[in-house]
């Protein structure tokens, strides 16, 4: 229920680090800005050893991850191992708020952006909306932007909706159905695009389920994007949290959702319209890594699909100039 909690509202309290298993070591996909770890000068790529002196591997991720967060002002050890230290580090790190930031964004070229949304949760929305601000504002003609909704496992419905509605200026969104009055509903977009047209390209794999198929799906159905990738996890249903006593809740499918055109992809999953050679997952998170700490040139260099999804949407301003 804590995990659930911290995944929706987008707030825990901890020292601020995203790990994730690579090569049977836990390591540092990126510490969160402004964070005890990312002050500290924790970096991507650092591998933790132990925290509070207990070993860290493959076998007890979650228990690791559990340690490093505690209440505000309370202190825990970490010990990693870093490329070029002989030895490894000790770092004394006082938990604190930590806000997890789902949205990022770039320039990869002049004129062309890249959104990448890691879930969706509370903050999603107004995140988004500040990313493409930045963008739009650091170009003199934004032309189009690549969404990135890899590996994306969802989260809340409602920030779905509210992020594909910010691309969209009409139309069905999602509807669902279920057996409760307020299991079977219907969600439009509002009429604004605050892209104003401007192309879109939505990547998405097979990591990409729940809320990241109703945007990819809305974007899809109403001919606002094209989809390029792989297909994806084919999650078409709601779950409702319905907390209990004691600190726990029970988590009830209560509805399946279907995108605009009136589809099911429970089990199937959304179909791209480009499909991309699969990228491992190891090499996205190196991606998204760099995507952290460097320019958007450096993002390409690591990011075959990317550099692809980036060739689709110039490609489309090049036919779309012919057709004009």
């Amino acid at each position: 229920y804590e995990e659930i909690r911290i995944s929706t509202t987008g707030n825990y309290s901890g020292v601020g680090l995203e790990v994730n298993l690579a090569d049977n070591k836990v390591t540092i996909v990126t510490p969160i800005d402004d964070t005890p770890a990312a002050r500290a000068g924790l970096r991507t790529g650092d591998q933790i050893v132990s925290i509070d002196g207990i070993d860290v591997d493959r076998h007890n991720v979650n228990d690791a991850i559990g340690r490093m967060r505690g209440k505000p002002g309370t202190e825990v050890r970490i010990t990693i191992a870093r490329k070029g230290e002989p030895e490894p580090l000790d770092f004394n790190l006082l938990r604190s708020h930590v806000r997890v930031k789902s949205v990022w964004a770039e320039m990869l070229e002049p004129d062309f952006g890249y959104v990448r949304i890691t879930h969706f949760s509370e903050t999603t929305y107004k995140d988004l909306r500040k990313e493409l601000g930045a963008l739009k504002s650091s170009t003199d003609e934004l032309q189009g932007i690549v969404l990135d909704l890899r590996n994306n496992p969802g989260g809340v419905l409602e920030a779905a909706v509210d992020v594909a509605d910010v691309f969209l200026d009409g139309g069905l969104i999602v509807s669902a159905s279920g057996r409760g009055h307020d299991a079977t509903f219907r969600h439009e977009a509002n009429p604004r695009d605050e892209l104003e047209g401007i192309m879109i390209v939505v990547m998405v794999n097979g990591g990409s389920a729940s809320a990241s198929e109703i945007v990819a799906g809305a974007l899809q159905d109403n001919r606002r994007a094209t989809v390029v990738g792989n297909q994806t996890f084919g999650k078409g249903s709601v779950q409702t949290v319905m907390p209990l006593s004691n600190g726990r809740a029970i988590k009830l499918t209560t509805s399946r959702y279907y995108t605009p055109s009136g589809e099911s992809i429970h089990g199937r999953g959304i179909s791209p319209d480009i499909v991309l050679e699969d990228t491992s997952r190891e090499d996205l998170l190196a991606g998204i890594a760099e995507h952290r700490t460097e320019a958007g040139e450096a993002l390409l260099q690591k990011d075959r699909q990317l550099r692809q999804a980036l060739h689709v949407l110039m490609g489309g301003r090049i036919l779309q100039s012919r057709a004009e």
